[in-house]
């Protein structure tokens, strides 16, 4: 089978397409046919070679070599302990090594609703629960709040803005001129376009703010902040080969100390029960993803070239198969 590789650390140059030994699954797995990958930050760090990725990946050249989470497919076989899904059963969710024709899943393993497409599936396990974690457990949102989302246009933040319109939250999105009306059409009650506007300088407080861009420093950030608010860091500048994103996040949380609002950095986890609540709301039509653009496996680095730009515009996926 093709799967995407990567034998030593550096820019989407050394992303190449490979043959490799096709999976069979164990008796409490599924060989799933991917039909639909995406392209995630966290590949990105680990096929440049992020100093702290490579502490657990090695520090010369990569021991796995494959890269992927997001995942969207038709079920071809199931091992014999197996009874909730049988071939043919169209489902995703998330698996390391997912950039590939065929792998083999243990667990997070759910339907695909009928009202979203392979692609819109396969962009979704990362991105939407780095939103929905982040919203509802880290930020912990009530109906009526106001939330701030700096960073709205990309892959997670395009799914934090429907996401919290959905538990009932009064949504303000931050992003640039050309995104203004796809994140509108998102549901956004507010958008900001900082080309043009401050938004730590426009008077308003939030009870919750979502940090995907990390573009200001804390000084400027608090502003923007009530007293008793949660400042949830999900995203920020790549930073340097060492320690990356940490930096600001590291930076901001030495300034805040001793502030009354609560800052919290954390990596989403995948639970069975956020992805039943997430395939209500797809059912329900609250939620959507939206995928600027699909290429083919073999494009992989102009893919992650794509991802890598900083600019993408909600979802970056890979189509695997057509079939």
């Amino acid at each position: 089978m093709k799967a995407a590789v990567y034998r030593s650390y550096g820019l989407p140059e050394v992303l190449t397409i490979e043959e490799i030994e096709k999976p069979a699954p164990k008796d409490d797995e599924v060989l799933v046919k991917v039909r639909a990958s995406s392209v995630n930050p966290v590949d990105w760090y680990g096929m440049t070679g992020l100093f702290l990725t490579r502490l657990g990946n090695g520090l010369v050249k990569p021991k796995d070599t494959r890269l992927g989470v997001d995942y969207a497919g038709v079920v071809e076989t199931v091992g014999k302990n197996i009874t909730l899904f049988k071939p043919g059963d169209e489902i995703y969710g998330a698996r390391s090594g997912a950039l590939a024709e065929y792998v083999c899943v243990k667990s997070h393993i759910y339907p695909k609703p009928a009202n979203i497409t392979f692609e819109q599936a396969g962009s979704t396990a990362v991105a939407a629960m780095t939103a929905m974690q982040g919203l509802r457990d880290h930020g912990k949102l009530q109906a009526g709040q106001k939330v701030l989302i700096n960073g709205a246009s990309g892959g997670v933040g395009t799914f934090a803005v429907q996401i919290a319109k959905a538990l009932g939250a009064e949504v303000t999105a931050v992003c640039s001129t050309r995104n203004v009306d796809m994140i509108r059409s998102l549901g956004a009650d507010h958008v900001i376009d900082y080309t043009k506007e401050d938004f730590t300088r426009t008077g308003k407080r939030y009870d919750i703010l979502l940090d995907i861009a990390g573009s200001r420093p804390w000084r400027e950030t608090k502003r923007v902040l009530n007293p008793n608010a949660h400042y949830v860091i999900v995203g920020a500048p790549k930073g340097n080969r060492v320690i990356g994103p940490l930096g600001f996040i590291i930076k901001t949380r030495l300034a805040a100390l001793g502030a009354s609002q609560k800052l919290i950095f954390f990596v989403a986890s995948f639970k069975r029960e956020d992805f039943l609540l997430l395939n209500d709301m797809f059912e329900r039509g609250q939620v959507k993803p939206f995928v600027e653009k699909a290429y083919p496996l073999d494009k992989i680095s102009e893919a992650m070239r794509h991802l890598g730009t900083g600019h993408a515009k909600g979802k970056i996926v890979v189509e695997v198969s057509k079939e």
